[in-house]
């Protein structure tokens, strides 16, 4: 956490992404490869905006990893385009974290995906997101106080 305090929970979060010349094929359109980077890119601004880095989590030795990936395609982006991309995380657990994505050009809808991510130890099991961490995100306690 880079100062541990956060004002509000933050589900949802808009990143603008201009298409570089690295990301279309032949034809001028955005690579379907590119779309899972674009996400990536919102989930982790969207965790950043509520006080996590994601390498915070790596220092505590935890992961976030993909499960589960769709998209849909609706129209192409092309090269230069300015996009943006709403990311909105739509449920959290202390194991798992589903987003939805929504990609335009200006008011036109590309693409929509969602992501199931499971959290994992370095040993590649799952495991639960310590307290603090659910409750910055949004979460409440799940274990009593002890006094």
């Amino acid at each position: 956490m880079e100062d541990g305090r956060v004002p509000q929970v933050l589900e949802s979060h808009d990143i603008e992404i201009r298409v570089r010349y690295s990301e279309v094929d032949a034809m001028g359109y955005v690579h379907h490869s590119c779309y899972p980077v674009y996400f990536e890119l919102g989930r982790t601004e969207l965790l950043r905006q509520n006080g996590i880095r994601y390498r915070d989590l790596e220092a505590r030795e935890l992961y976030y990893v993909v499960a589960r990936l769709e998209c849909r395609f609706r129209a192409p982006a092309r090269y230069d385009d300015a996009l943006k991309l709403t990311t909105r995380t739509e449920r959290l657990t202390p194991v798992r974290v589903d987003h939805d994505y929504r990609l335009f050009r200006e008011s036109q809808l590309l693409c929509e995906g969602r992501t199931t991510l499971v959290l994992v130890g370095r040993d590649g099991r799952p495991t639960e997101l310590p307290d603090d961490l659910f409750e910055i995100l949004g979460g409440s306690a799940r274990r009593p106080v002890v006094e």
